[in-house]
């Protein structure tokens, strides 16, 4: 099992930045894909970024690629995600999540097994 723990998030002015950091309990988190979601009020939940077990291949949307970067240490059980250039319609909880072990970069969210509490990421315009 693992349970991942965001923190990291806050208030940011509109082109600022924010790294996020999602911490996961479990011996197993190396084997799971995991990914960055955010869901702003009234809004579905999104995907904004997904990484593989190994951290080798990455994946993200149009909407953020170029200004949001997803990285991993296996070694410390951790999932980042940095945020450049955020932009004033950006704001949301941000969620992190652990896919399947060995899973791919575009698992479905529904298959998503373990989720955090979120985190919340304002922007000031």
């Amino acid at each position: 099992q693992v349970q991942p723990v965001e923190s990291g998030g806050g208030l940011v002015q509109a082109g600022g930045s924010l790294r996020l950091s999602c911490a996961a309990s479990g011996r197993s988190f190396i084997s799971y894909n995991m990914g960055w979601f955010r869901q702003a009020p009234g809004k579905e939940r999104e995907l904004v970024a997904s990484i593989t077990w190994s951290g080798e291949n990455t994946w993200y949307p149009d909407s953020v690629k170029g200004r949001f970067a997803i990285s991993r240490d296996n070694a410390k059980n951790t999932v980042y995600l940095q945020m450049n250039s955020l932009k004033p319609e950006e704001p949301a909880v941000y969620y992190c999540a652990a896919g399947v072990p060995y899973g791919d970069l575009l698992t479905p969210l529904d298959e998503y097994a373990y989720w955090g509490q979120g985190t919340q990421v304002t922007v000031s315009s």
